[in-house]
C-alpha cells in the first residue's frame, strides 16, 4: 500500500486536518470522519491541554487520530517551544506542528525563529513538523537540523487561493528527502489534486472545509482530490506539447477515393 510515513510512523491517509474555525464541534467531527484523515492538529492556545474534558479535546477520538499540538500564535522560537513543552508534558506525543507567525495580519511563518526553535525541539527529542514560506533553501536547513517533515504554505492561511507558491514549492519537492505536506491556502478539491500531482507528500487544510455549509462533503470531496491527485502523480503526468498532437492516427484508414 502506498502510505505516507512521518518518523516512521505510516499513515493511510495523506490528508491532515484542522479543527479551527468550525461552526460547531459536531461539525468538525464530521468533517475529520469524512476526510479520511489520521492526523488531526489542534493550536494549543485554544484548549486546556491538562484536560482531558475540554470541549473541543473531548470530541477527537484519540484513538483513531494522532493529536498533533501545533504552536499557532507563537510570536518568536522561545514562545513555540514553551507552547511545545507544555503539551509533551500534559501526557500529548512529542509531535508538533511549528508555527511561528508575528505578523498578525497575513500570518506569514518567520523563516528565523522557525529554524532556531526547530533545531531546539528537535534536540528536546520531538517530532517537527514546520509550516514554513515557501523557501527552498529554508526547506534543506530544517531537513539538516532533524525536522520529519517539511510544511510550504500554498499561500496566506486562510485565503482559499490554492497553490500560489508551486514554482517554488516543486523545488522543494525535488530537493527534499523528508516528506513535503503542503499547508495553508488550500480552497477547494482541486487545489489539493495539484499539490498531491506535483509530488507533495500530504496536505493539510482546515479553512476550506470550516468555511462551507457543509463541512463534512468538503471534506469528502477533498478526500478525493487528494487520492485523485496521488494516483495521478504515482501514474506519471503526460508530456505538455506546444503543438496538437492527434490521439488516434490520421493515417492507413482515411483514403481519397
Amino acid at each position: 500500500m502506498d502510505q505516507l510515513i512521518i518518523a516512521g510512523r505510516k499513515f493511510d491517509s495523506r490528508l491532515l486536518v484542522g479543527t479551527g474555525k468550525f461552526a460547531s464541534n459536531q461539525a468538525m467531527v464530521a468533517a475529520m470522519e469524512h476526510s479520511g484523515s489520521e492526523i488531526v492538529t489542534v493550536a494549543l492556545r485554544r484548549v486546556d491541554i491538562d484536560n482531558p474534558e475540554d470541549y473541543l479535546l473531548s470530541h477527537i477520538d484519540l484513538e483513531r487520530y494522532l493529536l498533533l499540538p501545533n504552536t499557532s500564535g507563537a510570536r518568536d522560537a522561545e514562545e513555540a517551544v514553551r507552547l511545545a513543552r507544555l503539551a509533551r508534558a500534559a501526557g500529548c506525543e512529542p509531535w508538533v506542528k511549528l508555527e511561528v507567525t508575528p505578523d498578525p495580519y497575513y500570518l506569514l511563518p518567520d523563516p528565523i525563529e522557525t529554524l532556531k526553535a526547530a533545531e531546539i525541539l528537535v534536540k528536546d527529542g520531538f517530532v517537527v513538523l514546520p509550516y514554513m514560506p515557501a523557501d527552498p533553501v529554508l526547506a534543506r536547513h530544517l531537513e539538516e537540523v532533524g525536522t520529519a517533515t517539511v510544511m510550504p504554505l500554498g499561500a496566506p492561511i486562510g485565503t482559499n487561493k490554492g497553490v500560489r507558491t508551486r514554482d517554488l514549492i516543486a523545488i522543494i519537492i525535488e530537493q527534499a528527502n523528508i516528506p513535503v505536506i503542503v499547508d495553508a491556502g488550500l480552497g477547494a478539491p482541486s487545489h489539493a489534486a495539484e499539490a498531491m500531482e506535483m509530488g507533495a507528500d500530504a496536505v493539510l487544510v482546515n479553512t476550506a472545509l470550516a468555511d462551507t455549509p457543509n463541512p463534512d462533503l468538503m471534506a469528502q470531496a477533498f478526500r478525493k482530490g487528494t487520492e485523485a491527485g496521488r494516483e495521478a502523480y504515482l501514474a506519471g503526468l503526460g508530456t505538455q506539447r506546444q503543438q496538437a498532437e492527434a490521439s488516434s492516427p490520421l493515417t492507413g484508414f482515411l483514403r481519397n477515393d
